[in-house]
């Protein structure tokens, strides 16, 4: 894409002002409703990647392991940088004369680095499956390796994803960058259809791992379906970015020094992200080594595929409010600091924490009851023991959501006050109590749990971030409205319990796991998970209202103009 505007021709600035609630409303329903088609469909794309590979087993875990691999890079070498560190530098770039010219420059080496990036790591591949498997067979390392040779390839478009993304995010243009995963769902739910119409489903439980059946053809068809699908989703963007106005030009240089804070920022962005994907990589390996005990023992155990599953369940109510909230206040943010407004960024940091909190704290309690019920009917193609051996890792995970929320506003303000710095000095804290509680486990309980393990220090490490990284903001701001934000936090939380006390009883009715089997017990599970969430749902509400929690109309006010666009 080549532009004809000048180098000093200012780019769209998006406007100064606080975002009201009314516009952070409308900018949230929209990101909230690509995010809910997108997390529906990629949950029936999950589904039908289960009846492909399985959810426990070696072909499973062999999957699992490739398709985080680019993933895993991808947050090594970008997304701790572009999701985060972007924005406010793009802001700042908006507002200034030359604009263009920096954004140009930094779409142009990011680019360049996502496409060097994609084929070096595509060439390592070996390399990087022994990296992360744990006293893993040969034909599995074999299955792999020749998964990942289709699927690291995905890095260098999720890198182009982000970027253009985080451009139309700050220029205020929200809704493509949460819509165009859509469009990779469908592919991929397209890929794995006509994959299973070609070469059937996988037993269940899984037969032992035979090479002699992972033909060249099976494993390019297996491993190509998502790359695909993510290579359409970063580059659908473009059309939003052109008609928005914005039009690339590729640049190398510019005046000296106008990229100095944004690579200060970016050395201590990846610097955090190298610390952190450290502590994935060792909690990999304990989850790996949990999948080399199941396969010796012939026992159903929670490996990483089972692990990602449950990541995959546990994130759709993060994913869906909290982080639709947070990137329509992340630029709000951005701007207050921009100006110099200092209140202005404490009450946007205020709100995002109230608002956060009081779905967070709701939907950490439904996903916790409704365990079973949310594995069953979110990965209907599993057997009844893996659905048992993967529910307690979705419900360990899911009594994080509270901290995780809490953690992803304090680290995003940080980079509004470009102090990456202090983003990596609390990610060393973070990553060593997530390994120290995953061997601990794996020390000290039966391998069934090491999984849950490392969940479980997941969770840990999100509440270290969170009193580590507010205590620094407090230094940096001087306040942070706690006393308003305690007592949301504490309504909030009388609120729940009776909604916790409701949903236990409903549980105790509905039928065990193995008695949900076939259609008929899918749709038992559905029936019944629907009815325990809109109840506790209820009761919750009620409670808000009656402990004059006013942030309840704000956290409704998206699903609201949903209704609004369905009606």
């Amino acid at each position: 894409m080549t532009s004809p505007e000048p180098d000093d021709a200012p780019a769209v600035p998006p406007t100064g002002q606080r975002m009201s609630s009314r516009q952070l409303g409308r900018s949230t329903a929209i990101m909230a409703s690509g995010t809910l088609v997108s997390r529906v469909l990629g949950l029936l794309r999950g589904a039908m990647l289960v009846a492909a590979v399985g959810l426990t087993g070696a072909a499973a875990d062999a999957y699992d392991l490739a398709n985080k691999l680019p993933n895993t890079l991808y947050a090594l070498l970008a997304a701790g940088v572009l999701n985060s560190a972007l924005v406010p530098q793009i802001v700042r770039a908006f507002q200034q004369p030359n604009g263009k010219r920096i954004v140009d420059r930094i779409l142009t080496i990011g680019a360049t680095a996502s496409v060097v990036a994609g084929v070096a790591f595509t060439v390592a591949a070996p390399i990087m499956v022994r990296l992360y498997s744990s006293h893993w067979s040969s034909d599995q390392l074999a299955l792999a390796t020749g998964l990942a040779y289709w699927i690291i390839p995905q890095l260098t478009f999720y890198g182009l994803y982000t970027l253009l993304g985080e451009i139309l995010n700050a220029r205020g243009q929200f809704g493509p960058f949460m819509w165009s995963p859509v469009l990779s769902n469908l592919i991929s739910i397209a890929g794995f259809a006509a994959y299973i119409a070609m070469f059937g489903r996988i037993g269940d439980p899984p037969p032992p791992l035979a090479m002699s059946a992972w033909t060249p053809e099976r494993i390019a068809v297996l491993g190509s379906v998502a790359t695909i699908g993510i290579a359409a989703q970063a580059l659908i963007l473009i059309i939003p970015l052109v008609r928005g106005g914005y039009r690339w030009q590729w640049r190398w240089r510019g005046e000296r020094g106008e990229l100095t804070t944004l690579r200060t920022v970016v050395t201590w962005a990846l610097a955090a992200v190298g610390v952190e994907q450290l502590g994935v990589l060792l909690t990999t390996r304990v989850m790996a080594a949990a999948d080399t005990f199941a396969q010796g023992s012939h026992a159903v155990v929670a490996g990483n595929a089972a692990y990602f599953n449950a990541m995959m369940i546990y994130i759709v109510p993060h994913s869906l409010v909290t982080v639709s909230l947070l990137t329509a206040l992340f630029t709000s943010m951005a701007r207050a600091q921009a100006r110099g407004d200092t209140p202005g960024l404490i009450m946007e940091i205020s709100r995002g924490a109230r608002l956060t909190g009081v779905f967070a704290i709701w939907a950490s309690a439904t996903l916790v009851t409704i365990g079973p019920l949310a594995v069953r009917v979110l990965v209907p193609t599993a057997s009844a023991a893996s659905v048992d051996a993967t529910t307690p890792v979705l419900q360990t995970l899911a009594l994080g959501l509270v901290p995780l929320g809490l953690m992803v506003l304090v680290k995003r303000v940080l980079f509004v006050l470009e102090d990456a710095r202090s983003i990596f000095l609390v990610q060393i804290p973070m990553t060593i109590t997530w390994i120290a509680v995953a061997y601990g486990a794996r020390l000290l309980v039966d391998p069934q749990w090491w999984t849950v393990g490392v969940a479980a220090g997941l969770v840990a490490s999100n509440v270290v971030a969170v009193v580590l990284r507010t205590s620094t903001l407090r230094r940096r701001l001087g306040r942070l409205d706690g006393r308003r934000i305690g007592t949301v936090y504490g309504r909030s939380a009388i609120a729940v319990l009776p909604a916790i006390v409701l949903g236990v009883l409903l549980m105790r009715l509905v039928p065990s796991t193995a008695q949900l089997s076939g259609w008929d017990g899918l749709m038992v599970a559905a029936g019944a998970g629907l009815g325990i969430v809109a109840a506790m749902g209820l009761v919750y509400g009620i409670g808000l209202k009656l402990l004059h929690v006013q942030e309840l109309d704000q956290v409704l006010s998206p699903v609201k103009r949903l209704v609004r666009r369905v009606r």
